[in-house]
Parts: C-alpha cells; structure tokens; sequence
C-alpha cells in the first residue's frame, strides 16, 4: 500500500501508527543481514514517534500529512542527535547538533524515523561499493549492486523495510538506484529543495529527491520537502504547486522526445532498449505524440560531469583537516607527536576512501594553477552547451524519455578495477544534473535474469508537475509490478 492508503487506514483506526511501524521495524530485522540497507536503525526514535501519532489521533488532533508513516534517510543529511557518517570512517563519530532543512520538514509532517541507510562514501560511486561500512545489496539478487551512492536508500524501498527514503543525486544517485532496485526515483529541479543540512560533495549539482513504491508517493514526498529555505541561497523561491492535483490529467496531445544520442549509447544493452522502446510506445498509446529528438553534446555529460563534480568535491572535502571534527590520526613519529601538516596528511589518506581520495586528487588538479582554463573553465562551457541542447529540445517536446541506465544492476566487483566503466553507469543520468533539470526513474520492465529496467523522463525546470503526471499516467497503464517476476527479498 502506498501513503495515502496508510494514511486513510490509520484515519480509519484500522491501524495504529505503533503496529505499522513495528511490523517495518520485523521487517528490518528479518531481511537486513542480507540487504544491509542502514547504517543505523532508530528503532526507540521510531517507537516513540509512533507513540505520539497515536496519542494525537486518539486526542483527535488534526494529523500532518505524513502522520506515521515510516520513512529512512540518506546517511549524507544531518540528523540532530543521531550518527551522520557519508558512509566514510572521517565521519564515523559525527553526531549533528542540527537538523536537515528536509528532514525537519518531514518530522514537522509527521514521518517516523526507522534510521539511516547506507551509501558510497561521501556519495562518490555507483554501486555502494565503496562505503567505508560493506555495500548494500540488491533485494532482487544479492550478488549484484544496488547501484549508488544511494543505494541503501534504494534497497530498503525495495526490500519493503520502509514506505519511501530520501536519497540525494549529484550524477544520477537516485535514478540510478532506483533504476537497479525498481523503485520510483526523483530528482527535482536543482534548487527546489533545501541542501542546507545535506553533506556537501558537488554544491552546483547536489540535490535531494525520495524513493517510492510509487509515482503519488513521490508526488507526497516532494509536496512536503519543497519550497523555500532562507539558509540555503541556492534554494527557489518560486510557489510550490500541488503536485498530486496534477497526476490524473490526460496525456492526450503531449510531445515526448525519445533522445536519439541515448539510444545509440555505447554500451546500452539490447533488452534495456527494448523496454524502454515498448514504454515509449505505451505513452503514445495514451495519446502522446513520439518525437526523435537530438541532444549533441550528451555524451558530452560524462566528461564535463568528472572535472566539475571533483573540483568541487576537492574544495568541499578539504574542510576535513583532522582538527575541528572528524577522524584524525593516531599515528607519532619516534615517539612524538605529529607536526599539523603532517597529522593532516595522514588524517586524510587514513579518513577517506581510494575513490573519495582519486577524486580530491583529480579536482585538485583540474583547479590547480595552469590548468584551471584548460579544464574547470572548459567544463563548466561545455556544461553551458548541454544546458542548450536540453533548451533547443523542449522547444519541439514537453517531456524527455531515455533509459535511466545502459544496463540492469551489475555483479560485485565487476567494475572496481575499472573506474571509467563505473563512471559510465551515470551515462544516461547525468546530463540533468548539469542542466539542473528535474527526472524520474519508473519501472518499465525486467530482463531475462529477473532484473529490473528502468525509464528515465527529463522536463524543463520547475516542471515538475509534467514529470509526475507523465510518470504516473504510465505506470497506471503499464502496471509493471504486477506482473514481476519472484524475487525472495521482494514483498
């Protein structure tokens, strides 16, 4: 069941806000040692949440919108009073004194907390693999990824260990997951929510979205975390719509364009295609009109996306220098403790992570004198061309369909040795980072091995209301889920 069916139930007194969260919580326990979805379960936190619902109800108290309904976090937002790691040993002990813009927002709507999930660290990867505390696995195979850096988020939402996450995306981290472990992804316009709170890995491209069973919850997710924050100059302004009033409209006379670049991808793998082809088809199906599109600077996305995304990552991370917070190194020398520039050093190679380090290394460079021009700058006008591209399209469409990713979830350590073929899983993602586009991954069908596919719609900013229409009118027609092939850590 979704939000709103909880929510009517609860109303109803046909559940109270403990039993649900108590039977997420035997959920949690019964499947976590294969998942390993959380870092941290807040099982009291929750208790005690639910508790007070109840109270409220039973008082008859006028409820929020997501009243009981039990939610995990991304362990990159700040949590007051609760561990917020990145999945890095640099943040192993790091307890918040604040709390998140957006997960104020949804405990003033009422949400539980069940905890906090796992991710690559610092958000840097595609798989999970690279979190300093082991990866999560995908509910559908456990030999294969969940995808990332959100990928616990990801894998809880699939493995029915929670109703919705949060997740943040800087290349496709919600996507992308989302994609792997077929579930609804949503990244919004960059700015229509809050990163005040959010760990900063790429400021120009981070950006906070949920996972959902559906595309209504995610409809209900983004109604509450949207809007306006004052700490964070970044954040919109503009009037946040009803986003669920806009899912029931008709498709009919609606321009969708299929991006020929995506589907000429090097590395896309036939069944994906095929899928995401029969999708497209369905949307004409229900009145709107296929358009081939071309965006030639796409495969640009890739390239620009790996110097601006680390150069940022390298100003962002340096503020980790062993001496305010953090990890610091316990290492002497003869006896004697360490100088500052030598402890530093050491706290950073002992804190971060090969891919976090590779990172710093690279945007490091790509800032550093003399090169500054000749990569950072380039980047950043190649990103502005692409942002053109996307401009030039939506002049003839009103939504863009491509796949979310070139391939289903891929095995363990399949692409370790090999960063750029890892870099490559964002193909498909990471343009609507750089132009600041708003996205959604939904479902839209399995390969031969069981796997799920997902398709990915872009729209112009702000237009999110399209996006959430488009998707949610498919996934009605299409109903993919129900016919999904068994899976043992899939409810």
């Amino acid at each position: 069941m979704g939000i709103a069916e909880w929510r009517e139930r609860l109303h109803r007194g046909d559940v109270s806000a403990r039993e649900l969260t108590d039977q997420q919580l035997a959920r949690i326990a019964a499947v976590e040692p294969e998942v390993h979805a959380f870092l941290e379960v807040t099982a009291e936190r929750a208790r005690a949440d639910a508790d007070r619902i109840d109270a409220a109800l039973a008082a008859g108290d006028p409820l929020p919108p997501l009243a009981g309904i039990p939610l995990a976090i991304k362990d990159n937002l700040c949590t007051r009073g609760i561990r917020t790691t990145c999945s890095s040993r640099m943040l192993e002990t790091f307890v918040p004194p604040y709390e998140s813009t957006v997960t104020d927002r949804l405990w003033q709507a009422g949400a539980v907390l069940l905890g906090k999930t796992n991710l690559d660290e610092f958000a840097m990867g595609s798989s999970t693999e690279t979190s300093a505390f082991g990866p999560s696995r995908n509910p559908w195979d456990p030999e294969r990824v969940p995808g990332g850096s959100s990928g616990g988020s990801a894998a809880a939402v699939a493995a029915g260990e929670c109703l919705a996450s949060l997740g943040s995306d800087t290349g496709g981290s919600i996507r992308q997951p989302a994609a792997f472990c077929g579930v609804v992804g949503l990244k919004p316009t960059y700015g229509r929510v809050s990163r005040w709170g959010l760990v900063a890995f790429a400021s120009s491209l981070d950006q906070v979205g949920p996972f959902t069973t559906s595309v209504a919850d995610a409809a209900e997710l983004l109604q509450v975390i949207a809007g306006a924050d004052p700490r964070d100059a970044t954040c919109l302004t503009a009037p946040v719509p009803d986003y669920r009033a806009a899912l029931e409209q008709p498709l009919k006379g609606l321009r969708v364009g299929l991006i020929r670049e995506c589907f000429e991808a090097k590395g896309l793998d036939p069944q994906v295609k095929a899928s995401v082809r029969a999708a497209a088809d369905q949307l004409a199906g229900l009145g709107c009109e296929l358009v081939e599109v071309s965006c030639p600077r796409f495969d640009d996305g890739i390239a620009t996306y790996y110097v601006i995304a680390p150069s940022e990552a390298s100003a962002n991370l340096a503020r980790y220098d062993g001496v305010k917070y953090g990890y610091r190194s316990e290492a002497s020398e003869g006896g004697q403790g360490l100088g500052l520039a030598a402890m530093t050093a050491r706290s950073r190679a002992e804190g971060f992570g090969a891919e976090v380090q590779r990172r710093i290394l690279i945007g490091t460079y790509a800032l550093s004198a003399g090169y500054v021009d000749a990569y950072y700058r380039k980047a950043q006008q190649v990103r502005t061309l692409i942002r053109r591209d996307f401009d030039r399209a939506f002049e003839a469409v009103d939504v863009l369909l491509t796949p979310t990713s070139p391939t289903t979830a891929f095995r363990f350590g399949a692409h370790t040795e090999d960063p750029l073929a890892m870099y490559l899983a964002d193909l498909l993602t990471i343009p609507a980072n750089l132009a600041g586009l708003p996205a959604i991954n939904v479902p839209c069908g399995f390969d031969d091995q069981g796997l799920p596919i997902g398709l990915q719609l872009i729209t112009g900013v702000l237009e999110e209301p399209r996006l959430l229409q488009v998707a949610h009118q498919y996934e009605q027609a299409a109903r993919v889920m129900e016919g999904r092939p068994a899976a043992a850590l899939v409810p």
